[in-house]
């Protein structure tokens, strides 16, 4: 389920009453829509734990740079998404996120036809203002490494 419009999102007060990982639980459940963006670029919360969140996603046509291979901001958002998500499932109530800056590197092109890839976000530190997170993108079917990416979050209050 996505948001087609701002009042579908959850709102801030249903989000700051549940710990991040009740709510990217919630939203894997369908309880809170999920990000639009991930709607628009074709991918979805696959699987939620402790410090860890994965999105599934198939590259289709529209992702597609002019040379015909999964643009790198593709690439970007899914892990952007997976990293940060990650660090959500870390914070108590009353405790969000905003990244603070991404770095990725993408070792093999995707195409149109490569099929669903998994995007693994794991923490590795989460602090009282700060928390840094992995991850990384791995074809579904043939096991291969596409992309890596780390990011650093600030972590607020709400």
């Amino acid at each position: 389920m996505f948001a087609e419009k701002s009042e579908d999102l959850p709102r801030m007060e249903e989000v700051a009453g549940l710990s991040g990982r009740e709510f990217m639980e919630a939203m894997k459940a369908g309880r809170f829509s999920g990000a639009p963006i991930a709607q628009t670029l074709g991918f979805d919360i696959h699987e939620v734990g402790d410090g860890r969140v994965v999105f599934r996603g198939t590259p289709s046509f529209k992702v597609l740079n002019p040379l015909g291979t999964v643009h790198g901001g593709w690439f970007g958002t899914i892990l952007d998404s997976c990293m940060a998500c990650a660090v959500q499932t870390t914070l108590p109530k009353g405790k969000a996120y905003t990244t603070l800056e991404y770095k990725i590197s993408i070792i093999r092109p995707l195409f149109e036809d490569s099929g669903p890839v998994l995007a693994i976000g794991d923490v590795d530190h989460s602090g009282r203002r700060t928390a840094i997170s992995n991850g990384r993108v791995v074809g579904e079917k043939d096991g291969k490494l596409y992309a890596t990416g780390t990011t650093t979050c600030i972590v607020m209050d709400l």
